[in-house]
């Protein structure tokens, strides 16, 4: 099957192709993978079907279509839909279905895009490699031994195995650039407000943002023109007028482009050897061509990853202290008195990492711990992000690895410090912290001293600079 929207749409404008056919193929896929890889958590077959035959319709009949007539998306079990089960990956919403249909969802729906299925995702989009489901781990399709990435691990795992064109997930600290990484697919997390997160499931409400995970840039550069702009029910989405990403996009240019690398990324001793020497031989070709790629320091990147967890902790834990079993989803059934309801819901609703960040969340904001950890943490909250603006000022984009290893295998992770495993997050949070920044991970390299594995270069821009870095993206994937 084709891996674009545009070889899909012109095969359709010429009769060599059928939406129900496009739609069989990946329903077939998915029955054929998603029980060894647990991609899918619910696979809307006959609903994808009848959209199909609608718009097979509408085609013989030379009607006009939407713009996303042909995409099959499918879409982490974090956005609402109207009418569907809702369960954030976790036993405590239990058989909850959304009321209402999430914005960014409702007007890629509305230029035809086919929902295929909910994919599967760390519980409340908590976690770096899938493994924190209440419904089952999700493997990666090129190895079965090895994590997808976390938190979109399912809807990263759904292109890569090509059960869907194209997927959405959420990014609250690199949980759509990590998993697209791992899984050798284009992720993308547009600028924070540039999406409206109205039926968007909050991890972390001053982080997260709906993001893409694709093929090619051109079906990301679409997709997120079509979600993004402003919504009456976020107030936190920008009003800006939305560029035309997909026509800019692809739109040549001769520019010249510069661009930055924190020097003490690219020289951290996690980063593997293999990875850094990548990324440093593309830089080489992006000079040859006449861009400008020049080493910067960053001295705040050892403050990255506890700055980010102790911030996002704490949204965490006032979050959801909404799933309580008073209100809605799941109560536990021994239950008798409201104490009771209260702790054993929780207690068994909840997951073990989630209860992990609720708990250092609840810690951080206690009045006698408040000021040494959340205070501390939102001003350096504030100096990543001046730091961070200081540097684009200069340069078109930073550029950097995605993750500092490709994908580790099940388990590794957890046997360990469970803090070791949050500093696979130490190149992805940057962008989150210093004021929602866009970003994107491209599948550029195959890492050829572990198992052939794919890993990602990393893109930040400027704050609502999406259409320069997409083209930045290109010129790294044109060189190869």
């Amino acid at each position: 099957m084709h891996k674009s929207l545009s070889q899909i749409q012109t095969d359709l404008k010429d009769k060599k192709l059928k939406v129900v056919e496009i739609v069989s193929f990946y329903l077939e896929n998915i029955e054929a993978r998603n029980g060894e890889l647990n991609a899918f958590l619910e696979v809307y077959k006959e609903e994808a079907l009848a959209k199909a035959q609608e718009l097979d319709k509408k085609l013989s009949n030379n009607e006009t279509l939407g713009r996303l007539a042909g995409m099959v998306l499918g879409v982490k079990d974090v956005i609402c839909q109207k009418g569907k089960p809702i369960k954030a990956a976790s036993k405590i919403l239990g058989n909850f279905e959304s009321v209402y249909t999430a914005t960014a969802l409702q007007r890629l729906i509305d230029e035809d895009a086919i929902i295929i299925g909910s994919l599967n995702c760390d519980e409340f989009a908590m976690g770096s490699s899938s493994e924190n489901s209440a419904f089952g781990i999700i493997k990666n399709a090129q190895d079965t031994q090895r994590v997808p990435g976390g938190s979109s691990g399912g809807s990263a795992v759904a292109v890569q195995a090509e059960m869907c064109l194209a997927a959405l997930g959420s990014d609250t600290g690199g949980s759509v650039r990590q998993p697209a990484s791992f899984c050798g697919v284009f992720g993308v997390k547009p600028t924070y407000g540039r999406i409206s997160r109205h039926g968007l499931i909050a991890y972390a409400s001053s982080f997260d943002q709906i993001g893409t995970l694709s093929h090619n840039l051109e079906d990301a550069a679409l997709l997120t023109e079509i979600m993004s702009g402003k919504d009456d029910f976020d107030s936190t989405v920008s009003q800006k007028e939305v560029p035309a990403f997909s026509t800019e996009l692809a739109e040549k240019t001769d520019k010249k482009f510069r661009i930055a690398y924190i020097r003490q990324a690219l020289e951290h001793p996690s980063l593997d050897k293999t990875i850094q020497a990548s990324i440093f031989e593309s830089f080489e070709k992006l000079k040859a061509e006449g861009h400008t790629v020049e080493a910067v320091d960053f001295p705040l990147i050892e403050y990255l990853v506890p700055t980010y967890y102790i911030l996002t902790a704490a949204e965490a834990s006032s979050n959801l202290g909404r799933y309580d079993g008073v209100h809605f989803g799941w109560r536990h059934p021994e239950a008798q008195t409201l104490d009771e309801v209260y702790e054993l819901t929780r207690t068994y609703g909840f997951g073990a990492e989630v209860k992990r960040r609720i708990m250092l969340g609840t810690f951080v904001l206690s009045s006698g711990y408040y000021d040494a950890y959340y205070t501390k943490a939102q001003k350096i909250r504030r100096m990543v992000q001046d730091a961070t603006l200081q540097i684009l000022e200069n340069y078109d984009v930073i550029a950097g690895p995605t993750t500092p290893s490709p994908a580790f295998k099940i388990g590794e992770k957890k046997k360990q410090d469970p803090t070791q495993m949050y500093l696979a997050d130490i190149f992805t949070v940057q962008a989150n912290l210093a004021g929602g920044l866009p970003a994107l991970s491209l599948p550029l390299y195959k890492h050829k001293e572990d198992n052939n594995l794919p890993f990602g270069l990393q893109l930040m821009g400027n704050k609502f600079e999406e259409s320069e870095m997409l083209k930045v993206g290109r010129a790294f994937v044109e060189l190869g």
